[in-house]
């Protein structure tokens, strides 16, 4: 049983959770967190931040306004964005099309355009499906804003994670 008294028919072998969500405030350290837990159990890591990154970078790639919600989820959907894995076990891959869009996706266009994207109702219940699909698979860590509330309400373990407005500030 699970602490909260619904049956634990998620936990995988060894007792693990299948699913984790770990939420919390900007910079309150929930990437380092999840990386690193990911890496001792060998899950697959999802930041969400990277899926509205990759949003973001078809929107500029196709000269769509980031500002055109309708528009931005409609390319998500058609561009069938998948996140796995990568063969060297050092963290995801984030495909769109069928390319690894992961190593275009650090940019500082992208990032200014990935608040935008994020930002946008039919972006962010595209996205959604998407994050929920990945976690169906079992053997995640997701990490982002509103993980365990709103995209993993049923997570198998859920962290919330703060810090201080010190620490925050440093990160």
């Amino acid at each position: 049983m699970r602490p909260d008294g619904r049956a634990s028919g998620a936990i995988g072998a060894a007792g693990r959770p299948r699913t984790i969500a770990i939420d919390g405030p900007v910079a309150s350290g929930k990437s380092s967190v999840g990386q690193g837990l990911a890496a001792r159990l060998g899950y697959l890591v999802l930041d969400t931040g990277l899926l509205y990154r990759a949003a973001a970078r078809l929107a500029i790639d196709a000269a769509i306004p980031l500002e055109d919600g309708a528009r931005v989820a409609a390319l998500v959907r058609e561009a069938g964005i998948e996140v796995r894995q990568s063969a060297a076990g050092d963290g995801p891959i984030v495909l769109a099309g069928g390319c690894d869009v992961a190593p275009r996706l650090g940019t500082s266009e992208v990032d200014a355009g990935a608040s935008i994207v994020s930002a946008q109702p039919e972006v962010r219940a595209a996205l959604l499906d998407l994050q929920r699909r990945t976690a169906r698979r079992g053997a995640v860590v997701m990490v982002g804003r509103d993980i365990g509330t709103v995209v993993l309400p049923d997570a198998d373990l859920k962290l919330y994670l703060d810090a201080s407005a010190e620490a925050r500030a440093r990160r």
